[in-house]
């Protein structure tokens, strides 16, 4: 257990991410929505993250909710949002191409990462939909990726961390295995003890109750405040994963 680890903040804001990186995160994946599990965030919120973070920031590129299996058209705005953040100077990106039969679609994902360049590349949690998540790590393998990012095909990565175990041991260093979802600094240690992981992903995030007297739609869940990364959250994740001997 004598590696470091790494903290990445999944931060859904300009001022999440900027929480993430005060509280001593070692990474951004930038990104909005989180409540739909994330998109891409705006060229406005990748320009004044890369212009204001210290740390490396990955964008989210995933132009819609719901499946991975993409239209043309949705490829064509995913390609053009890799060709924004590498021309923002952002240090990588994080995506994923499903099939329809839940295998990854190598041939787009290769078009993707071609438009990339020298950035960085994550798998997202897309694999946790693959058929068959031994062999879509050695697709994730041949493509280049960076890492894959993966609650083991559960809900939370403490349910999944025997089958992350499992990925990290078929990796055998040839790529990083990331868990994320449901990470907290009351888990970590032990996800990392369970997993043998040295890179994690979390959110660390809070609701920021709206400050309006006015309350027009009460009710509506338009005047419910917002989620956003907490520095203190962060700190406590960083604190954990340090404390491990």
């Amino acid at each position: 257990m004598a590696d470091t680890c790494l903290l990445e903040i999944a931060a859904n804001s300009v001022a999440s991410a900027l929480a993430a990186q005060d509280g001593g995160a070692d990474r951004i994946e930038l990104c909005s929505a989180l409540e739909l599990g994330g998109l891409t965030p705006s060229r406005a919120q990748i320009v004044m993250a890369r212009d204001r973070l210290r740390i490396p920031v990955y964008v989210l590129i995933r132009p819609r909710a719901g499946d991975f299996l993409y239209t043309d058209l949705e490829c064509e705005t995913m390609l053009r949002d890799i060709e924004t953040s590498k021309a923002i100077g952002c240090d990588g990106v994080v995506i994923g191409v499903l099939d329809a039969d839940g295998c990854i679609d190598q041939v787009r994902c290769r078009v993707l990462i071609a438009a990339a360049g020298k950035l960085g590349i994550t798998f997202h949690r897309a694999f946790d939909l693959t058929r068959d998540p031994r062999q879509a790590l050695e697709d994730a393998v041949a493509l280049g990726c960076e890492r894959i990012l993966t609650s083991g095909a559960q809900t939370n990565a403490v349910a999944g961390a025997d089958q992350i175990s499992a990925l990290i041991t078929q990796a055998a260093g040839r790529i990083a295995v990331m868990p994320g979802a449901g990470i907290d600094e009351h888990n970590i240690a032990a996800l990392r003890r369970a997993t043998r992981a040295c890179e994690f992903h979390a959110s660390a995030k809070r609701i920021l109750h709206s400050t309006m007297r006015h309350a027009a739609f009460a009710g509506s869940g338009m005047d419910a405040g917002e989620l956003r990364s907490d520095v203190e959250h962060v700190r406590a994740l960083v604190a954990a994963l340090g404390a491990i001997g």
